[in-house]
């Protein structure tokens, strides 16, 4: 009897010491981060880093379980997000959860002008999708692919109900994408193949389309929620 009740003792220190006080860790940088040129682009409590594409502030987004949500509004009462800062070479992590037949996306050198009317005009995406609840999708649009230009190799998402985790690294043209720490896709921008690849692609006629060599991050409202946290970069 005594050998189980400190058994068990010891099984409950281990799940204390094991599962993380709500918010902690969350939205924070380490030393080493720090010391690595980490910026923290959400703190938790608020989106002061973050405004509407074309707009002065946030609308349609909340920041809800330390994270910020894109609610997914309809009629135009969201919108997608981008940051107030501008980035060329750099590299982004973050963590998101999707809703159900929710679809999303994280764009990078986005521009803002009056012949663009959308982020994805201008900013290669790395999507962000439910691909269970999309059975209609392929790995050109499923989550991590480099929407409708290069497929997720060997990608993997996690049940609705759990975090993922996105890198994105771009070093003058070339570009990674990473899903849950694994590489799923890899090119050059501006190359033959690339040029070839766009002309065969949705983006065929869209001049702007990943022309740009700095811009800002962008976060797409598409309709459902997605939820982000842990958003961090660092310019490289």
């Amino acid at each position: 009897m005594k050998k189980q009740i400190i058994w068990i003792m010891t099984l409950l220190i281990g799940v204390v010491w094991s599962t993380p006080t709500m918010g902690q860790h969350l939205n924070k940088l380490t030393q080493k981060e720090k010391n690595e040129g980490w910026e923290l682009l959400f703190d938790g409590h608020s989106m002061d880093k973050w405004r509407g594409y074309k707009k002065e502030k946030v609308q349609g987004w909340v920041i809800e379980e330390h994270a910020m949500k894109a609610q997914g509004l309809p009629h135009g009462q969201g919108g997608d997000i981008i940051t107030k800062e501008v980035y060329k070479d750099f590299e982004l992590y973050l963590e998101w959860k999707i809703g159900q037949r929710s679809n999303s996306g994280i764009f990078f050198h986005v521009v803002e002008g009056d012949q663009y009317p959308t982020v994805y005009l201008t900013g290669p995406e790395y999507q962000l999708l439910d691909d269970v609840g999309f059975p209609e999708s392929d790995p050109l649009h499923d989550s991590g692919a480099n929407y409708d230009m290069h497929p997720a190799k060997f990608g993997q998402v996690k049940t609705l109900d759990e975090w993922n985790t996105a890198r994105i690294i771009v070093k003058g043209p070339h570009v990674e994408h990473y899903l849950n720490g694994r590489k799923v896709v890899e090119y050059d921008l501006w190359t033959d193949d690339w040029y070839k690849l766009k002309n065969g692609s949705k983006w065929k006629n869209a001049e702007g389309y990943g022309k740009y060599k700095e811009g800002h991050i962008a976060l797409q409202d598409h309709g459902g929620t997605t939820m982000f946290r842990n958003i961090k970069i660092r310019r490289l």
